[in-house]
């Protein structure tokens, strides 16, 4: 397996991604994958890994940092902005699709966590893409409005959407609009706040176990209110006839958004369950991320073909 760091344009903004290409010569161009990372994430973290993982069962694949956040482009840094989001998907298609390494009629995406909705959302609008798989489905809307486990007091987003609008306010003055916070200065603070999803994500991104310089731990305040009017989920029906899998960990607080895009599905649609896992398992814990990726591999097999 081979990578090299390309960079491509999203609506105007420079993209930094790594390519992998399988080892193994080929007999033509092989089938592709673009891999989005989580929420606050960049491609050196776990959507690198699921990239190097599929390059290794015979895809290209495409890791990239978001727009406005790791190594790739974009002002203000740690903007979490939905439709930018999407766009640096089909982005990272229309790069795919100049590669001669690549089938541009075989290419599939894969989202894992808050790009798994927005990897939903990407299928639903751009017809290039031949399958779509996520892992550990989340829609960053969805989780700011009701929380991790969809049990959120709606006071707690009403909260942050006014501080999202005195950030505005202080920015159109002149002032420094600050920042919020991704992650408090403990995990014992993280649990406190948000139960064992918090406390996990906590032990990924701010421990020797996942963290990284790039890896964002603050979002622009305006991140809140672009994500308020935004739904992950509402192109779905337009995925069918494409074909549709979700890995979910059984034990994930997160795992209602998947079982509802599944249920928004119209096409050939799977929910696989890894059991025992929860939600930041599937990140990278060995034990489960060798039954996703075997599962990831035999349906992007079964729906793009792979050179061996």
């Amino acid at each position: 397996m081979h990578r090299t760091d390309v960079r491509f344009p999203s609506a105007g903004i420079e993209i930094a991604a790594h390519l992998y290409t399988p080892a193994a010569p080929a007999s033509g161009p092989r089938p592709a994958l673009v891999v989005g990372h989580p929420g606050t994430g960049v491609k050196e973290q776990t959507s690198g890994t699921y990239a190097r993982r599929m390059a290794e069962r015979g895809f290209v694949t495409l890791a990239y940092d978001a727009a406005y956040q790791g190594a790739s482009g974009g002002l203000p840094r740690g903007l979490e902005d939905p439709a930018q989001r999407v766009e640096d998907f089909k982005a990272a298609v229309s790069y795919l699709v100049t590669r001669e390494e690549v089938a541009e009629e075989r290419i599939g995406l894969l989202g894992i966590c808050a790009s798994g909705g927005y990897a939903l959302a990407a299928t639903g609008g751009d017809s290039r893409v031949r399958a779509v798989a996520t892992v550990c489905t989340a829609d960053p809307s969805r989780q700011f409005r009701l929380g991790a486990d969809g049990t959120q007091d709606p006071a707690v987003f009403r909260a942050l959407l006014d501080a999202a609008a005195r950030a505005r306010t202080a920015a159109a003055r002149g002032q420094d609009p600050g920042a919020m916070r991704v992650f408090p200065e403990t995990a014992e603070e993280a649990a406190a706040l948000g139960g064992e999803h918090a406390a996990e994500g906590f032990a990924y991104y701010c421990t020797s176990r996942g963290a990284h310089e790039r890896s964002a731990k603050v979002l622009a305040w305006a991140s809140i209110d672009r994500l308020a009017c935004y739904d992950a989920f509402f192109a779905v029906p337009l995925i069918a006839p494409r074909p549709m899998l979700q890995v979910v960990g059984e034990r994930a607080v997160t795992s209602w958004m998947a079982v509802e895009a599944h249920q928004r599905a119209t096409g050939p649609k799977e929910l696989s369950w890894i059991k025992g896992a929860g939600h930041v398992d599937l990140y990278d814990r060995e034990e489960y991320l060798g039954e996703a990726v075997d599962r990831l591999a035999a349906f992007f097999t079964d729906h793009l073909g792979a050179e061996a």
